[in-house]
């Protein structure tokens, strides 16, 4: 059985390195691919520019992704997944610091998953990586693939 796969759209070094840690710490194995900024990750997602070649409809059963970032911001990011017939389904969580009701909103309005703000203690940042974890990558039933006929 394949290994799940777990994208991480951060930019910030530190989160990165931070959300690795706790990845490890929870026990959670799974091949992590990390895009450091909006234009990578859709690169990545869509199977363009440095991804070129990569299988567009092996997407990952959980996407992380932060809101402020460099080329595409992160909600511009979730706009155009939402858009793809064949990445709109992805399971997509907003994971960052920002606090802000319109950001919230924003996303919900664009069909994000759910939405998470990071704790700053590392001991509350692992148990919430680990639940998440648990819920998006055990628990969860991921969408079926689109079929032609749906796109």
């Amino acid at each position: 059985m394949a290994t799940k796969k777990i994208l991480l759209i951060e930019d910030n070094t530190s989160d990165i390195a931070l959300t690795k840690r706790a990845l490890d710490k929870a026990g959670i194995l799974n091949n992590l691919t990390v895009a450091e900024d909006g234009r990578e990750a859709l690169d990545y997602l869509c199977a363009t520019g440095a991804y070129q070649g990569r299988d567009p409809a092996d997407f990952p059963e959980l996407t992380l992704l932060d809101l402020k970032l460099p080329k595409i911001p992160g909600l511009e990011v979730l706009r155009q997944l939402r858009a793809n017939p064949l990445l709109r389904r992805m399971p997509v969580v907003i994971l960052t610091s920002s606090n802000e009701e319109e950001d919230r909103a924003a996303g919900y309005d664009l069909g994000v998953n759910s939405y998470i703000r990071k704790p700053v203690d590392f001991a509350q940042f692992t148990a919430c990586i680990e639940r998440l974890g648990l819920y998006w990558l055990v628990m969860n039933e991921p969408p079926p693939p689109m079929r032609i006929s749906e796109k």
